[in-house]
């Protein structure tokens, strides 16, 4: 069930309405969600969830929750806090699941460093906070607490204290759960029953505080128990806006923009971020379905506790190691098949299949072609659309000028692939849509619809057979080779079996060598397939590996 949005929360322009969070006012069942939510790895909203949890009314900082903590805590047990210089700012930390973030390339600045106090300080430090909080209630709460230097959470003097993934439950290491005893007052969701969890952890923090933008290897629930949590999300596909940092580093799944300052004279890209981001608010009760790798940065209101479980997903689970290379290959022939349909109808001169007009050329233009055709009453042009035909005039006159394909990519369909031939046929991000620019042949190919060119290389079949000939073998190029074939392909789509085998049969009969034909298509479109996979892979490696640059 549907619900409507919070104040406070948006939707940005250009996030895909697929990929935006399903927000729920009643639960679904176990059932429901393995079938319909966590398979769409899509955040979804369930309201009210915690609120039933004997933790959502004994743990309420404002109403003696903290005593009760501390009382079921117990005041000897020992905790990890992270302690924070930056403000109310937390960065994370090396040692534990989230990683500490870089305040400049050259610089990895440890701004958030975990340490062990007993569990009664960190309550301590929060009552102070409260004792603020209620010394400031009858004027201006925020302004009274910034002008007192004791209860500033934005005092230079002062460290924030933050307690951050405190286990509660932990598979792999059952001796780090420190706050185990709090498991009575929680409940496992009803939609989770049957989940393996990795680990559950509790969430506390005193003063207003912000995480880093960071994503999490494993789908997480968010339940906010107390207080209000704000929560910024963005699709892993958002990657370039946020600037990950490099995957073999300490900060692996954390952006490298900063939430307070951004640079976007380093950042260029990340100007564009809240475009594609959704803000969703928790409020007590609340819980935050998060698909893992789905970028979240959260702001946490003041005495805000919440609690969180983390579970593998299933691709993950089922993910065996000796299947790594195949999964590799699959991702990156998808990345292939991405970039290459990008570069295809991003340029000027593409036509969709569906299309039923085109404008190639001025009229004017287009007769002039014709009048240096000798038209015979039976000729097959005698058929061809006014732009069908000017487009097949500019073919042949490319043909017969003895014009060539100049190209970024290299002419040669060997199949030499040696390192230095590959450096010197590499296509860069900036020329993805001057190649196709350059290349005359893929120009006057694609904007000719796909039945527009079957009857086109027919009509050349025979009346030109010698110039198509030459056309194939000699000028298309890699480009070319592909447009073409892509074309052949449109053409499949719309016609019969009967068709296409009658098409295919007449279109390589004027070549001597109907296999040669073959060749030069199909190893200029591995060509060019490979060319558009070294482009794809570097644009890859800068977002997702490399440094940000």
């Amino acid at each position: 069930m549907q619900e409507a949005a919070e104040e406070g929360e948006f939707v940005g322009a250009r996030l895909d309405a697929g990929l935006r969070a399903a927000r729920f006012a009643s639960p679904p069942s176990a059932d429901d969600f393995a079938a319909d939510v966590e398979p769409r790895n899509v955040p979804a909203v369930f309201r009210g969830v915690a609120k039933e949890w004997a933790a959502s009314t004994r743990w309420d900082p404002l109403h003696g929750g903290l005593d009760y903590l501390l009382g079921k805590v117990g005041s000897d047990v020992a905790v990890e806090a992270m302690m924070s210089n930056t403000g109310h700012v937390f960065y994370g930390d090396l040692r534990s699941h989230e990683r500490v973030g870089f305040r400049s390339r050259s610089e990895l600045l440890l701004a958030s460093c975990k340490v062990s106090v007993p569990f009664s300080t960190f309550i301590q430090l929060c009552k102070s906070y409260l004792s603020c909080m209620h010394a400031a209630s009858d004027s201006s709460i925020h302004q009274r607490i910034l002008e007192e230097p004791t209860c500033s959470s934005n005092s230079e003097s002062s460290e924030q204290v933050y307690l951050a993934q405190v286990s509660i439950m932990n598979a792999e290491n059952k001796d780090r759960c420190s706050l185990e005893v709090l498991k009575e007052d929680i409940q496992e969701p009803i939609f989770l029953r049957g989940k393996s969890f990795s680990s559950i952890n509790f969430w506390m923090n005193g003063a207003h505080l912000r995480s880093s933008t960071h994503y999490d290897p494993h789908h997480n629930l968010l339940c906010v128990v107390a207080g209000c949590k704000k929560v910024t999300l963005w699709p892993p596909s958002a990657s370039p806006f946020l600037y990950p940092m490099p995957v073999y580093g300490e900060a692996s799944n954390h952006s490298s923009v900063s939430i307070e300052e951004p640079d976007y004279s380093s950042y260029s890209r990340a100007r564009y971020m809240k475009d594609y981001s959704e803000r969703v608010v928790l409020n007590c009760g609340d819980v935050l379905f998060i698909p893992e790798g789905w970028y979240h940065q959260v702001d946490s209101d003041d005495l805000t506790i919440a609690i969180n479980f983390w579970w593998k997903s299933r691709i993950m689970t089922q993910m065996l190691e000796h299947m790594d290379a195949y999964y590799l290959r699959r991702i990156l022939s998808r990345l292939v098949d991405k970039e290459m349909n990008i570069l295809v109808q991003k340029s000027p001169f593409y036509r969709s299949k569906n299309c039923t007009t085109t404008n190639i050329q001025p009229m004017d233009k287009a007769l002039t072609g014709f009048q240096l055709f000798n038209l015979q009453k039976d000729s097959p042009l005698q058929t061809l659309e006014p732009s069908t035909l000017q487009a097949l005039y500019e073919l042949i006159s490319l043909v017969h000028d003895g014009a060539e394909v100049k190209n970024d990519i290299t002419e040669s369909t060997s199949q030499d692939t040696s390192s230095n031939q590959r450096e010197e046929t590499k296509i860069t991000a900036a020329d993805d849509l001057s190649l196709l620019d350059k290349n005359p042949v893929a120009k006057i190919l694609l904007p000719v619809g796909p039945l527009e060119l079957r009857s086109m290389m027919l009509a050349m079949v025979h009346t030109f057979p010698r110039t198509l000939e030459t056309l194939v073998l000699d000028m298309l190029g890699p480009v070319g080779a592909e447009i073409l074939t892509r074309k052949f392909d449109e053409i499949d789509q719309q016609t019969t079996k009967e068709e296409q085998a009658e098409f295919y049969k007449t279109f390589y009969s004027v070549f001597e060598d109907q296999y040669a034909a073959m060749d030069v298509l199909l190893n200029g479109k591995e060509l060019f397939s490979f060319q558009v996979f070294q482009n794809a892979l570097d644009k890859y490696l800068r977002v997702h590996v490399d440094r940000p640059s």
